[in-house]
């Protein structure tokens, strides 16, 4: 943040929503929004980065040499085992009013020129690829070949926006757009006018519905 490395360590909880604390400056952060919300750098806001949550099988596919973090045995006492079972047990909203989700459906959160929307992860499962329309720009939600990690793209290269189906009659997981060129699951073209370009990443938030509507007041839900 501002040049400063900072170091951070979950601090409390609030709204089932943790908060961390940086060390260097005591500041209270965020973890959903990235917002600092008391301290010095109240108000500043951390770069939301891209990342992958992935079935252990497809990462080890795409990344051959990759390396597992191991468990820390000396500080395996620190962590609660039952951590997610007690938390899943906690009272949240119902629901919310004009959708038809529960409070503990899953979704991937999106947000793109100041415009928020939450993408149900069943109903990407089931309709992979989704293409909308985000903040004016076009987005794709793809499901992987395992049925279970999703990533989302923004489908656009250079100015020509990539309109994607999904490859029937193969057993193999493919992508092919419009002009019969292939994608794969990273996002590349693999054959086509576009071979060996890849459409840019977007940072998605898999998150509860109503921790993403706690804090995105104004977020619509996509409809199949």
């Amino acid at each position: 943040m501002g040049g400063r490395v900072l170091h951070f360590y979950l601090a409390g909880i609030n709204n089932q929503n943790f908060l961390m604390r940086d060390r260097e400056t005591g500041t209270w952060w965020q973890q959903i929004s990235g917002k600092a919300i008391y301290g010095p750098m109240k108000g500043a806001s951390l770069e939301l980065a891209p990342f992958d949550e992935l079935s252990f099988g497809l990462w080890k596919k795409e990344s051959h040499d990759g390396q597992v973090l191991a468990a820390v045995g000396r500080d395996q006492k620190k962590y609660d085992s039952k951590w997610e079972e007690e938390v899943a047990k906690l009272p949240v909203p119902v629901s919310f009013p004009g959708t038809a989700l529960k409070s503990r459906d899953v979704v991937i959160g999106l947000v793109s020129a100041g415009e928020a929307r939450a993408y149900p992860l069943d109903t990407i499962l089931k309709q992979s690829p989704i293409e909308d329309r985000l903040g004016g720009r076009p987005v794709v939600l793809v499901a992987g070949p395992d049925g279970k990690s999703v990533r989302t793209f923004l489908s656009r290269i250079e100015d020509k926006d990539i309109e994607l189906f999904r490859k029937s009659g193969s057993e193999d997981f493919a992508l092919v757009d419009a002009e019969g060129g292939e994608w794969n699951f990273k996002g590349c073209a693999v054959s086509g006018p576009e071979t060996g370009k890849c459409m840019p990443e977007l940072a998605g938030i898999k998150d509860y519905w109503f921790d993403w509507r706690n804090y995105h007041a104004d977020t619509t839900v996509y409809r199949r």
